[in-house]
């Protein structure tokens, strides 16, 4: 007889809170959190002693000051609570979306409250008001990721509508039969789809690179081994959401221009831009694709970043109000960028929100956000390294990986970690996070993954590995049945 994890969990449900609350967490929540118990500490080495299995206990990190300035600022993380026994909320899905600080939401509330107004439309005090705010937090991207121009920032939903505007418009114009188009396995689905779909009805060629897990990250070699003569668009992640991997853009773009003079290149920029200083000027890209929620800002917005000669060169990619030069019964002509891409009322509340959340970032310094990750990435890689049954996605700890730790655990499925994670209090994600193709090339069809931001702490992660812990020894003991003894000839099957 075969079982899988996911058949026993209604069983598993009842016997949950025993099972797993091996540490009860007291006080107000605001108050610290009790140190993890060190019997559920697994480790791979058995020859460790115990001083240097508890290293994490006294650790400590050089940029700490970061979460602990930033944090009574996100309202959700010391008010919300989870479930029946009212477990305060350890957030791990910032890859998804990040929380919110009261600066954004206040923003916000205020453009409602005192200026609310449509924009580019009134000669009235509110429409200049709302005017000005709107393009300010164009101003304010731009200087972020040091564009040349505010010309060449365009307010979209998301990065998923940047991507699409670029495959939709310039995509649309430029490509034909016989062209190639090279992305990678590890994409994104916003950065796959919009791809297939242009290639189907242009006829040209859509073309991917490997994967290369035994290093962690993008098969780079392979990837320029595609550029050619034929090449007119290459698109592909700064950083990748599952992977963590940082990928080489100058690099990628500087085997781009030698082999492949005519192409353009796409940056999609979702999870770096929220973490690390990014030039636009230095990486020398042409496209530059990233959303707002990611960065503390609001849902429903994003940006394109595109060199001002080819976006002006590209045909609309919707029509309506504000996009248009002048319009009669036979035909219309088209501002210029970025009015051409923006029909429509714009998101002006979510533009005014992206804003703060920049300004946001910039008050606590990108170099000093990038280090801080970088030093509680390390900490929470090491620490899932050392459980048992884990296996992380991506490369090893160094200087090119993010804070973001996908795994899987053998015997378990992700869906029932995150389930019984959350039902302590902590939120990761479970799923293929919107990259099939690159969990098809691992051979899994799912992962779960725990991803960190400027708020998480120290504590944070030390509560996710106990809970970690003591959730797998639950579902793998269910697995050999009461007692912990394996039950004859039947076999467990992986969530793989």
């Amino acid at each position: 007889m075969r079982y899988s994890v996911s058949i026993l969990l209604p069983i598993a449900l009842q016997y949950a809170s025993p099972v797993l609350s091996f540490t009860k967490r007291s006080g107000s929540m605001s108050a610290p959190r009790s140190k993890v118990s060190q019997q559920h500490m697994v480790l791979k080495d058995p020859q460790q002693t115990e001083e240097t299995a508890n290293w994490w206990m006294e650790y400590e990190f050089a940029h700490a000051d970061v979460a602990q300035k930033c944090r009574p600022d996100f309202n959700i993380l010391s008010t919300t609570t989870i479930g029946e026994k009212k477990t305060p909320l350890v957030y791990l899905d910032s890859a998804a979306t990040s929380q919110k600080p009261k600066q954004v939401v206040d923003s916000i509330s205020q453009y409602y409250e005192k200026t609310n107004s449509n924009v580019h439309r009134g000669a009235h005090t509110l429409s200049r008001q709302a005017t000005t705010a709107y393009e300010n937090a164009r101003d304010s991207i731009a200087s972020f990721i040091n564009s040349n121009s505010r010309n060449e920032i365009i307010f979209t939903r998301g990065a998923s509508e940047a991507i699409n505007l670029v495959a939709s418009s310039y995509g649309r114009a430029n490509l034909k039969p016989g062209d190639e188009i090279v992305i990678t396995e590890m994409e994104h689905h916003s950065n796959i789809v919009p791809w297939q779909m242009i290639a189907k009805e242009s006829g040209a060629t859509l073309r991917y690179a490997p994967i290369d897990f035994e290093k962690g990250g993008m098969d780079v070699d392979h990837f320029i081994s595609l550029f050619n003569e034929k090449t007119k668009i290459v698109a592909f992640q700064h950083v990748s959401n599952v992977m963590a991997c940082v990928n080489p853009v100058k690099d990628i773009v500087k085997e781009v221009r030698a082999k492949a003079p005519e192409a353009v290149i796409l940056l999609d920029a979702c999870q770096s831009v929220p973490h690390m200083k990014v030039d636009v000027q230095d990486l020398g890209v042409d496209f530059l694709a990233a959303s707002g929620h990611k960065m503390c800002g609001p849902t429903g917005i994003g940006f394109l970043w595109g060199k001002e000669n080819i976006l002006n060169s590209m045909p609309p990619y919707m029509g309506g109000g504000e996009m248009i030069d002048q319009v009669t019964m036979e035909e219309s002509t088209y501002a210029p960028a970025p009015a051409r891409f923006e029909a429509g009322t714009p998101p002006i509340a979510q533009a005014v929100g992206l804003g703060a959340s920049i300004k946001y970032l910039e008050d606590i310094g990108m170099d000093n956000v990038q280090a801080y990750e970088h030093e509680i990435a390390a900490y929470m890689h090491r620490r899932m390294s050392e459980v048992d049954k884990v296996n992380v996605l991506g490369p090893p700890v160094g200087e090119d990986r993010a804070a973001v730790c996908a795994f899987y655990v053998d015997g378990v499925h992700p869906s029932d970690l995150s389930t019984f994670l959350d039902m302590e209090g902590v939120a990761i994600r479970a799923g293929h996070h919107c990259c099939q193709p690159l969990h098809q090339a691992k051979g899994i069809s799912h992962s779960a993954r725990a991803s960190l931001y400027i708020y998480n702490t120290k504590e944070d992660v030390d509560y996710f590995i106990e809970k970690l812990d003591s959730t797998i020894k639950f579902f793998l003991g269910l697995a050999k049945g009461e007692g912990g003894e394996d039950q004859g000839d039947d076999e467990f099957v992986p969530f793989i």
